[in-house]
């Protein structure tokens, strides 16, 4: 069984570990960097094993207008088992109907999206990180 929560304190080693189990291309080398990254976002959704960290929805939130979800992350060995819609799902119950849900995509999760309810939107634009 699946356990969620919100806004729970997370060790950035835990996280650190479900980027690297998950596939997604984090700075999970840099535990300090992740604290940051963490600790700057209002909105954190997390999912739990036994006790164990599997995956985490990580966003920025006016929770009025829109909303960036930054990161979503599950460790492969729960992934196909609907962990990762369901954090999008508790992100969506929590920012309300007014509220736009935008991220970018990973190359590799562009197939994923629509698969829950994310239309592909051709007006972005990005200033990519140096680091």
């Amino acid at each position: 069984m699946i356990e969620y929560r919100h806004n729970f304190p997370l060790d950035p080693k835990d996280v650190a570990r479900v980027f690297d189990a998950s596939g997604i291309r984090r700075p999970s080398a840099d535990i300090p960097r992740l604290a940051r990254m963490f600790a700057a976002s209002n909105l954190v959704i997390s999912a739990w094993a036994d006790g164990v960290l599997v995956g985490v929805a990580r966003a920025l939130t006016d929770y009025s207008h829109c909303c960036y979800l930054s990161d979503l992350a599950v460790d492969r060995a729960f992934q196909k088992h609907g962990i990762g819609k369901q954090l999008i799902e508790r992100v969506q119950a929590t920012i309300g109907d007014e509220v736009s849900l935008i991220l970018l995509s990973a190359p590799g999760a562009m197939s994923y999206y629509p698969s829950v309810g994310f239309t592909h939107a051709d007006n972005a634009f990005v200033i990519k990180r140096r680091k």
